[in-house]
């Protein structure tokens, strides 16, 4: 009966970490969980750990990603959530066994970031959904992700609970002390962290949210529709420019999906666009699927277009989502879930980086989930990026806690990278997100709506930006060698027991007993 409530206990405790995201935004809570999991499969059986790990990412996963039942229905959103709480089994096995060492907690938040790593990566590149990192937006702790990206941000929160849990099982009032005061110091410290202060110049950008004329994937069967609300949205932007009432932007940003309809094979859809980009007379970032060659495949494509030239320089998504806009095992997943229809045409990647010259301004542009991978977002940064936008199309989603989750992580790489980051949204929630991350501006869901707004341009690059992938890797290697560590001890210990067991014992001699 006690491993049973051990077992609810897990599930509990995976259900209680998404109080830490959006909408919820309790982001204390990420601190404690990892600490109370570490007591939770502390001193237990490798094989009742693996299943307590399992439970756990079982309850963290299914709530967490109930969203994703917008878009493809509930069997591939169990699926998938059932799929990545597999990644928690290697990450109870871990923490088990590191708590067998001096100074644990250091090697289990090391071994929570290996786990996060591992993650983000496998299969089909990676699902960093729900990294411990992208619950602390608003927390004091966010100004270390200027310093070593949301993998140092990350290992921060995990130490800081493991600190707390060494608190309960200490027995050592000095050490108990120095936990309880470490935690403290992890949490409050970065207050002291300042963002990267921008240069002097700026630009001014005008963020078009088109609106959808329906929720959900309805709006799909209504792309001259979505593409006709963003042209008439930056015609009215173009009239209260002429009327004075709006100073006119130096660049307009429309979101992921504004064209579902390619412009460059459809002329109504060219027109429409062109007319708009000449009415406001700035350079235009949109967004269109294209079609390959053979009509076979698309690509999500972002398109600078010129009042004069017409459209120019392109960026195609480069991490396209799988099961969402590709399906890796097509002929399998079908005879799973008739879902895969909704996506007839795989989404192939591009293979640069997403970067948009303006005069003499350059943006770093990523495409919805983009943002959530650490190595695309930085791409943009170090190959120029003054600002960052980030085009997404959340109306698949409703009026789930997507949208907001998504937000957070745009907020979390504005102070990683020192950068406004200008979020266009084809219904919401459009944002600007100031380098400390804090939100000056935003558009509500499913509304059509303009911000126009100054940004200013940052040239220079946070220690997390210049380092790189380097802190995650450092602290993945940790993690992997702690835990061999103990294997290795263990079996060292298991030998050296059994080679003194099996040496043969001096005779007894008479008369002793």
């Amino acid at each position: 009966m006690t491993h049973l409530w051990r077992y609810a206990g897990a599930a509990l405790l995976g259900v209680s970490l998404v109080a830490a995201f959006p909408p919820y935004d309790l982001w204390f809570v990420a601190v404690l969980v990892p600490g109370a999991f570490a007591l939770l499969v502390r001193d237990q059986p490798l094989k009742r750990s693996a299943l307590l790990g399992y439970l756990f990412g079982a309850g963290f996963f299914l709530p967490l990603l109930d969203w994703t039942g917008m878009e493809v229905g509930p069997i591939p959103w169990i699926i998938l959530a059932l799929f990545e709480a597999l990644f928690f089994i290697p990450l109870a096995l871990g923490v088990t066994l590191v708590q067998r060492l001096p100074g644990w907690p250091v090697w289990t938040a090391a071994v929570w970031i290996a786990d996060e790593a591992i993650r983000g990566r496998f299969p089909y590149g990676g699902f960093t959904w729900g990294k411990l990192a992208f619950s602390q937006a608003d927390s004091p702790m966010l100004g270390l992700a200027s310093w070593a990206g949301s993998p140092g941000l990350s290992f921060a929160v995990a130490l800081a609970g493991g600190l707390l849990a060494w608190v309960v099982v200490e027995r050592r009032l000095w050490v108990r002390g120095a936990a309880a005061a470490g935690a403290v110091a992890i949490v409050v410290a970065p207050l002291l962290i300042q963002p990267l202060t921008p240069g002097g110049d700026t630009v001014t950008v005008a963020i078009v949210q088109g609106n959808v004329p329906a929720e959900g994937l309805a709006y799909n069967d209504e792309k001259r529709a979505i593409t006709r609300n963003h042209v008439e949205a930056t015609e009215a932007l173009a009239a209260d420019v002429e009327a004075g009432e709006v100073e006119r932007p130096d660049i307009v940003l429309w979101p992921e999906n504004s064209s579902d309809i390619s412009p460059f094979h459809d002329a109504d859809t060219y027109r429409a666009i062109d007319g708009a980009v000449r009415a406001i007379g700035v350079p235009t970032l949109i967004s269109a699927i294209v079609p390959t060659d053979d009509g076979r495949n698309v690509r999500n494509t972002s398109i600078l277009w010129d009042p004069v030239d017409g459209p120019g320089d392109t960026y195609v998504k480069r991490h396209p989502m799988p099961f969402g806009e590709y399906i890796p095992m097509r002929s399998i997943a079908a005879r799973i879930t008739d879902a895969v229809n909704q996506q007839p045409r795989d989404h192939l990647p591009g293979d640069t980086v997403g970067i948009f010259q303006v005069g003499d301004t350059i943006i770093g542009d990523v495409i919805c989930f983009e943002v959530a991978f650490d190595g695309i977002v930085r791409d943009a940064v170090i190959d120029g990026g003054q600002f960052l936008s980030v085009q997404t199309n959340n109306a698949t989603f409703g009026r789930t806690e997507m949208t907001e989750q998504q937000l957070a992580q745009s907020r979390v790489r504005a102070f990683e990278h020192g950068r406004t980051v200008l979020v266009s949204a084809l219904a919401g929630v459009s944002a600007v997100v100031a380098p400390d991350g804090s939100v000056t501006d935003r558009a509500e869901l499913f509304t059509q709506d303009v911000i126009v707004t100054d940004v200013p341009l940052a040239d220079g690059l946070t220690l997390a930006t210049r380092v790189g992938a380097w802190p995650e890797w450092i602290i993945t290697a940790l993690g992997a060698g702690a835990v061999a560590l103990v294997v290795v001890n263990a079996r060292r210990a298991r030998r050296d027991g059994a080679s003194v067991a099996d040496e043969p014992r001096p005779p007894v001699e008479a008369g002793v007993s």
